[in-house]
């Protein structure tokens, strides 16, 4: 019955046949657990004919809570999860995995009293009414004003919000800022939303392929594409296994059991420097020649260094 529930939850017309050989029952079954549903409250409709089915209805009031073993450790782990995730709502998430909690089987609940797991605090916060406000305005498409950062007597900035990132702890906005005629990247936790919100508008094709990609592209010196701007490639003289850890988003190839070859990027030459000297081990330079033409103004600027501290 919680596997036909969570079908039930897709929202389309779901034909009995179709329904039991999902769930690898009869039409039987599926017509007994229906009427089952029914009677704790949820709204089932049935349609006849050969285009007819099932369909949970929506709007209607929250029936007693039903979850299967995965959905109850899916909510668990979420609601434990709250703390590092930047949005200042803990307090409501250990009310709500309270609440859920009482309303599970004993089985389940045993189940999900056992996951337990160490959090690292996120030091950024979110307001929540922030997170709504902002999302609404990136749903509706309409112009957000905004105060950013200090000080607080600066003009709005004006914008064209277009999508809400989350990436490694912070809360991003996308958005078109009016006044730099140009896409800029907020952060939720410096924003505050000026209300009411502007009027609507029509939204503009991101120079990249989707939101997520602009943000670890813009995060990397791009503005396109989720690359580096500078890549380089050398043998390093040692393990792979020893250097597979710490790599990062670098590319990895075993040469013997001693030495490997590995690409990186960063946003100089000099910067993939610095990642392949962290391993402190010996390397050659693979390319390209502007790699090696750093090498030389690197040498020259620790050499330099040195002599100073002399």
């Amino acid at each position: 019955m919680l596997a036909l529930l969570s079908l039930l939850q897709n929202p389309r017309d779901w034909p009995g046949r179709v329904l039991a050989e999902r769930l690898d029952v009869t039409p039987r079954t599926v017509r007994r657990d229906v009427e089952r549903l029914r009677e704790l409250g949820y709204r089932i409709g049935a349609t006849k004919g050969p285009d007819g089915g099932y369909r949970l209805a929506a709007g209607s009031e929250l029936p007693p809570l039903l979850f299967d073993d995965d959905q109850a450790v899916a909510i668990a782990v979420a609601l434990q999860s709250v703390p590092s995730s930047g949005v200042d709502v803990e307090e409501a998430a250990t009310r709500a995995l309270a609440t859920v909690r009482q309303v599970m089987p004993s089985r389940l609940r045993h189940r999900v009293d056992g996951i337990r797991f160490t959090r690292v605090e996120n030091e950024t916060r979110v307001d929540p009414a922030v997170l709504e406000a902002v999302s609404a305005a990136v749903r509706e498409r309409r112009m957000l004003r905004f105060d950013y950062g200090a000080p607080a007597d600066r003009p709005a900035r004006r914008s064209e919000p277009h999508a809400i990132v989350a990436r490694e702890g912070r809360w991003y906005l996308i958005a078109w800022d009016v006044d730099a005629d140009d896409w800029r990247t907020f952060r939720l936790d410096r924003l505050r939303p000026r209300i009411p919100t502007g009027p609507s508008f029509t939204p503009r094709a991101l120079p990249a392929a989707d939101a997520a990609t602009y943000l670890a592209a813009r995060s990397k010196g791009s503005v396109s594409e989720d690359r580096w701007p500078c890549i380089g490639e050398v043998v390093m003289h040692l393990p792979a296994r020893q250097i597979a850890p710490f790599l990062g988003d670098g590319t990895l190839e075993e040469i013997d059991a001693e030495s490997c070859r590995m690409s990186l990027g960063s946003w100089s030459w000099v910067g993939v420097l610095a990642a392949v000297a962290r391993f402190d081990a010996p390397f050659e330079i693979v390319g390209p020649e502007e790699l090696r033409t750093a090498a030389g103004v690197l040498a020259g600027r620790l050499a330099a260094a040195g002599d100073s501290s002399a």
